[in-house]
């Protein structure tokens, strides 16, 4: 994948708003426990980043994958792991299905707004008892008429308490097709009688992006809020993690190379045993293995992506993104930290920042553990043994 003019001028129109909006107010929005989606969101409408790679008619860039991914590594100059991954829900998880099989209806009222930044979008998937296992959802949206009945809960909403919809997968059948027969993605809005989202949840990092238990009881949406056909939301969702999976991986990169290079710089000043730290081979090494590790899973990335644009099926591909890159992120923030000695342990340290944000990489959008699953079977590694 090869940054033309275009793709560089929205890296930097991303990074400057990163910069200029988002990070002076990033500490605060951590000890708050939650980030101003709308205000945000609406500035980013107004520059057009809501919306790269979505249909022109709709508000969108109608451009290619490619650019997505150039904003995606903007964002990754964030100062904290939360807001990444609350603007990449609105983005690349709760609206490509929308875009690509959604009525001019639901097009109109629900994705021109999010492309605008006057709708805050969550996607709606994992339960209590189904997180990586998507199939095994609960949650069920039976049609009554011209309505479909949504009784369930989801857990771990990124942007929950703040959304305005939510794109949810819910079973619509009892057991017809299957476990992933049976499944439809609808949008639901969160004004909706017999939502209760007050639930905020406490988490170990990314804290300034809310994140909610959503439980629904008896909640009404029209039926014509369904996204594309009934029955096959199993495989929408399946396409929207690619998306998903790709925007994680590409929006990592420059928070890992931050922790190296404010890491080589403490270490340049710190002295030990009438030295710098820096001094020291070792640490020069394993900075530099850390480096070469981060190219790789650009190269990566922009693998996947080519794949993408070119129309092929990039599961194995992606996958080998997600995984490869929340582990090296991992390596990164641990290996960085502790150069940093007693003072990469507390709070509110850089590295320590990114230790904690970006240990979600490894869990969200898929474990490390799903990925291998994909990737041996796509593979051919094995055979399948029914529980």
């Amino acid at each position: 994948m090869q940054y033309t003019h275009e793709h560089r001028q929205i890296f930097e129109t991303t990074k400057t708003f990163v910069e200029n909006e988002i990070n002076p107010n990033a500490a605060e929005w951590e000890r708050a426990g939650i980030w101003p989606a709308r205000e945000v969101l609406r500035k980013m409408g107004a520059l057009g980043l809501l919306g790269i790679n979505k249909p022109e008619a709709v508000g969108g860039l109608g451009l290619d994958y490619s650019y997505q991914v150039a904003f995606a590594e903007g964002l990754g100059h964030c100062t904290v792991g939360g807001l990444p991954m609350a603007i990449g829900v609105q983005t690349d998880m709760a609206t490509p299905a929308l875009a690509r099989y959604g009525s001019d209806y639901l097009q109109q009222n629900y994705l021109k707004p999010a492309i605008a930044g006057e709708m805050v979008a969550c996607i709606g998937v994992s339960e209590p008892g189904a997180g990586s296992d998507v199939a095994g959802i609960k949650t069920t949206a039976l049609r009554q008429g011209d309505e479909y009945v949504i009784n369930g809960q989801k857990m771990w909403i990124t942007n929950g308490t703040q959304g305005d919809w939510v794109c949810l997968l819910a079973n619509t059948a009892d057991g017809d097709g299957g476990r992933h027969g049976n499944k439809s993605l609808l949008v639901v809005p969160l004004d909706a009688k017999g939502i209760d989202r007050k639930t905020k949840l406490d988490k170990l990092g990314q804290r300034s992006s809310d994140t909610a238990i959503i439980y629904f009881d008896d909640v009404r949406v029209p039926a014509r809020h369904l996204i594309g056909e009934q029955g096959k939301g199993f495989v929408y969702q399946m396409q929207q993690f690619q998306e998903e999976r790709l925007f994680l991986s590409a929006s990592i990169l420059a928070a890992m190379q931050r922790c190296i290079d404010t890491t080589a710089e403490y270490t340049r000043q710190r002295a030990a045993f009438g030295q710098s730290i820096l001094d020291n081979q070792y640490v020069q090494f394993r900075l530099a293995e850390l480096a070469t590790e981060i190219e790789a899973c650009r190269a990566l990335v922009h693998r996947a992506t080519e794949e993408l644009i070119a129309g092929r099926d990039v599961t194995l591909t992606a996958s080998m993104a997600k995984l490869k890159t929340a582990r090296v992120a991992r390596e990164v923030a641990d290996g960085c930290l502790q150069f940093w000695g007693g003072q990469g342990y507390m709070w509110d340290n850089p590295v320590s920042q990114f230790y904690r944000d970006l240990r979600l990489h490894s869990i969200g959008g898929g474990a490390d553990e799903v990925m291998l699953g994909i990737i041996s079977k796509r593979l051919g590694f094995g055979g399948k043994r029914k529980v």
